[in-house]
């Protein structure tokens, strides 16, 4: 369940805190203050963020129980006591009353339950049992004794990131769990002394059921689920993994297995709360990936999709899957959703191969950078956009989830909701870890990687030789030799640049494909050679786009089933009143105004309401959306339009229009065979591409397939006051019909 409170925001989040006789925060005024022993500065449990605390000290039954029906919180946090000479947590007692029997804690709740319940005392088990029985959905517990200090420690967490996003109790618990191990499980003075007799597993547990996604179809017609394979109602995510170094808030030392498991483990937590909570804003068609577009399959779409996460940031996202998935809103974005938390492993240590490679260093201090404290480097493996979130909520002040796992520093991008007491209560479970001996060797000092220079190279000094130095002093050198001091201005590196020219993808060949199925790649090798001359590039133009036919309506969707006439014949009205219908059923509401038919569409061009008629007319008229820039959006279709006037000076009108079709019309053009099949009378393909309408018989050809010589550019016949283009038939046949001259005239 999503933490959000009943009656109120749903940004916020309730939590009663019941606190029994004896309270943590007693323990701040007894705590020693000397330099051998560290300080841990208990924090308050107040209101913070979407939090929101109702404290409770030692009440009465009566009292809880009428607090709990008025307020409906969704946490409750009960608190064992704990004794002034004792450094462990016990039993919970409220107003005299032991409720450490599974009956009399059941008997403290009436018919308002909450969403969670965590209970802070020892061997709760049976206590957890008996409450998720009673119809608690989920509740934290603890298996064992356990001290105030590492109580403290996963409560603070578990709070932070209650209070920093709206997340859900699963996900919750798992970050707070694995700062838990981070700090408390990986230093054994932190837990109870008892723990080390037990064979159980320490720290708290959760009694609940992890959360699902659903990712279940829309009900589609038996002939369409039988025709369409089952492997594309999924989607899939093209990204690639970055590597991005992490400041974490303790003692330097060599990153064991346990330390980055648990990294990954609070990490991947934060970014399934980000997921879960996010929402699809915007979706657009896209090319796909280089070098897959000759795997997909009949059928398969690609989308950008635009996501604003959890705590408002901003991704971008290349998904494909069936048109059935990518073209309801709802469905793709579980879908995107349960394929990025359900089935991949967000974050990943780097290798132990990988990390011999740069040893581990102690990185200097600074007071931007956990507030002076000491931290040490870790490199993890993310996705593009998970590294793009974390950067994100790195500057955010009021985001607290990044400290409790101790991360001070994101790609040296510091974490700004760093207190000087976070660093305190992190650093103190690491007291033993710089005391025991047998770690010295683990410990490193020496200067981190970003503080060495580079070391000397010889052919730059070299080649710095001729080259006159500024201000140049005379240093002593190696053996007594005196040299000038180098140059600094002379050392700059040559710009280069790592983009690489794209060429247009045609597919695999047979030989190709099979060893790509055999897991192996092998590219032909493109030569250089001169630049060709412009009838040669024209016929390795020509010769791409006879290669990459498109059928006529590549994007298969159910049909409209309308009674509409064919739009040739059918009158405005009744298309923009088939359009709303169309949007209505399939879930585009925001699309259609309040007002109706006289308001739709609600997107103005030109200062005139968009003409959606002609804009559909014209464009289905041309081969489709699909030919893409092989439409002149702005010569052939702006110029019927009604928002078209002579005097018209915008600019970007041809972006413009395609943006509104993709909203509007791109699938009202799938679901209806309006499309005219047209064709290059050069080429006989329907390729997209740079396609021109002769002016005398009306036909469309590439302008790449025309070899004539004398031709301008394609931009001179695409313009709105451009040439006009006569295909070569009509050329020739107006030649054979030009009168002969009679008498020299």
């Amino acid at each position: 369940m999503m933490f959000s409170s009943q009656g109120s925001s749903r940004n916020h989040c309730s939590l009663l805190a019941v606190l029994s006789a004896g309270k943590v925060s007693d323990t701040k005024q007894k705590q020693p203050v000397s330099g051998d022993q560290p300080r841990y500065p208990f924090p308050e449990l107040a209101s913070s963020g979407r939090l929101e605390v109702q404290l409770l000290n030692n009440p009465s039954i009566d009292e809880f129980r009428h607090v709990i029906e008025s307020s409906e919180p969704n946490i409750v946090y009960l608190q064992g006591e704990q004794n002034a000479d004792s450094e462990e947590i016990g039993s919970l007692v409220l107003g005299g009353v032991d409720l450490s029997t599974p009956e009399a804690l059941c008997e403290l709740f009436g018919s308002t339950l909450p969403a969670t319940v965590y209970l802070e005392v020892p061997n709760g088990d049976n206590l957890a049992e008996a409450l998720h029985s009673k119809g608690v959905p989920y509740v934290i517990y603890w298996k064992n004794t356990f001290s105030p200090y590492a109580a403290c420690h996963f409560r603070q967490a578990l709070l932070s990131v209650i209070q920093s996003s709206c997340s859900h109790t699963w996900d919750a618990f798992q970050l707070a769990y694995a700062s838990f191990r981070l700090y408390c499980v990986r230093n054994n003075n932190s837990v109870s002394s008892n723990i080390q007799k037990q064979s159980v597993k320490p720290g708290p547990c959760l009694l609940g059921e992890p959360p699902k996604i659903d990712v279940s179809q829309p009900e589609v017609d038996m002939q369409e689920e039988e025709s369409s394979p089952e492997n594309l109602t999924a989607v899939k995510i093209y990204d690639d993994d970055v590597t991005m170094r992490f400041l974490v808030c303790g003692l330097p030392c060599v990153s064991d297995a346990f330390l980055l498991g648990s990294l990954e483990d609070g990490l991947n937590a934060l970014l399934s709360i980000e997921i879960r909570g996010s929402k699809l804003h915007n979706r657009a068609s896209a090319p796909p990936p280089p070098l897959q577009a000759g795997t997909f399959s009949r059928g398969v779409v690609t989308m950008r999709c635009d996501f604003s996460t959890c705590s408002s940031t901003h991704i971008s996202l290349l998904v494909s899957g069936s048109a059935q998935t990518c073209f309801i809103d709802q469905i793709l974005e579980n879908h995107i959703k349960n394929e990025l938390i359900e089935k991949s492993q967000l974050v990943r240590a780097q290798s132990s191969s990988e990390e011999s490679k740069s040893l581990p260093s102690e990185p200097r201090r600074s007071s931007s950078i956990a507030c002076g404290a000491s931290v040490f480097e870790v490199c993890m493996k993310v996705p593009t956009w998970a590294s793009q979130v974390l950067r994100q909520l790195a500057p955010d002040v009021s985001y607290r989830s990044l400290v409790m796992l101790g991360i001070a520093s994101i790609q040296g991008l510091s974490v700004a909701s760093f207190e000087k007491d976070d660093a305190e209560r992190l650093l103190f479970f690491c007291k033993n870890l710089g005391k025991d001996p047998s770690l010295g060797s683990s410990i490193i000092a020496r200067t981190p990687s970003w503080l060495v220079p580079p070391p000397p190279s010889r052919k730059r000094s070299e080649s710095c030789k001729d080259t006159k130095p500024l201000n140049c002093t005379v240093l002593e050198g190696v053996n007594g030799i005196a040299r000038p001091k180098t140059n600094v201005a002379a050392m700059r590196p040559i710009p280069h640049t790592h983009r690489h020219k794209m060429l247009p993808f045609s597919g695999f060949s047979e030989t190709e494909r099979y060893n790509v199925d055999q897991g192996k790649v092998s590219l032909p090798v493109v030569p250089v050679k001169q630049p060709a001359p412009v009838t040669h590039r024209k016929a390795l133009s020509s010769s791409y786009q006879a290669q990459q036919i498109l059928s006529l309506n590549p994007l298969p969707l159910k049909k409209h089933g309308c009674g509409r006439a064919p739009i040739h014949a059918c009158s405005e009205e009744e298309f923009l009143r088939d359009v709303m219908q169309f949007l209505i059923l399939r879930g585009h509401t925001r699309l259609v105004p309040q007002g109706g038919l006289p308001e739709f569409p609600d997107a103005i061009l030109n200062a005139k309401r968009l003409d959606l008629f002609n804009l559909y007319r014209e464009v289905v008229s041309r081969g489709g959306f699909h030919v893409g820039n092989g439409i002149n959006w702005k010569g052939q279709v702006f110029s019927k339009m009604r928002n078209h006037t002579l005097t018209n000076r915008m600019t970007g009108v041809g972006n413009t229009l395609k943006r509104h079709y993709e909203t509007y019309l791109l699938e009202y053009e799938l679901a209806h065979d309006d499309v005219d099949g047209e064709c290059c009378l050069l080429c006989h393909s329907s390729a997209a591409g740079d396609w021109v309408n002769c002016g005398v018989c009306g036909e469309w050809a590439h302008f790449g397939c025309d070899r004539r010589q004398g031709l301008g550019a394609f931009k001179d016949y695409a313009k709105t006051d451009g040439l006009e283009y006569v295909c070569p038939h009509c050329s020739i046949s107006n030649l054979k019909k030009k009168p002969k001259p009679v008498n020299g005239y």
